[in-house]
């Protein structure tokens, strides 16, 4: 009967032990999202230097606690469209400088959010959401048919759109 308790709380101990790893290691990841040192793989190439969301549900948690706007960019890596704006994305150094006033979040996958795609799922889109979780459909691009798609020329209009995003959240609040 003695060597079967023992085996019990070893196990019990192993059992402990994963747990507080799994703690320890969720501590870390919240810190190296603070100040990213390595380029993230949840920029998945849209800014390696930003700080971006991981889920739909933390983005609109930190928008709404940061009065920050959030800034949605959908796209898929095997679509040349979404790798095109991507690499204009990353290579605007005022679309960048700009999207440290956002909350940001890339998927590349569809949320079951149907706000989230007010025209259909196409990619790629980008959507604006204000802090109180307003999808703003009023800033569009420039295709009356896929209203939240851009192209790679259309990069200044996306530039000007997200200083819009800021600029009627100061005159609203």
């Amino acid at each position: 009967a003695m060597e079967k308790s023992y085996v019990s709380l070893f196990l019990l101990l192993v059992a402990i032990s994963c747990a507080l790893a799994k703690d320890a290691g969720k501590k870390d990841t919240k810190e190296t999202t603070a100040k990213p040192k390595l380029p993230q793989t949840l920029s998945r190439g849209w800014g390696d230097q930003l700080i971006w969301t991981q889920t739909y549900e933390e983005a609109l948690f930190r928008a709404k606690h940061s009065q920050k706007p959030l800034m949605i960019i959908h796209h898929l890596e095997e679509c040349p469209h979404s790798q095109a704006l991507k690499k204009v994305f990353a290579e605007h150094k005022d679309i960048q400088k700009l999207a440290e006033k956002f909350i940001l979040l890339n998927l590349v996958y569809e949320t079951t959010d149907k706000n989230l795609a007010p025209d259909g799922q196409y990619v790629p889109r980008v959507l604006f959401i204000d802090p109180s979780l307003t999808v703003r459909a009023d800033i569009t691009g420039r295709y009356s048919n896929r209203l939240y798609a851009y192209e790679p020329s259309d990069i200044s209009l996306l530039y000007s759109n997200m200083q819009k995003a800021l600029k009627l959240l100061k005159t609203e609040l």
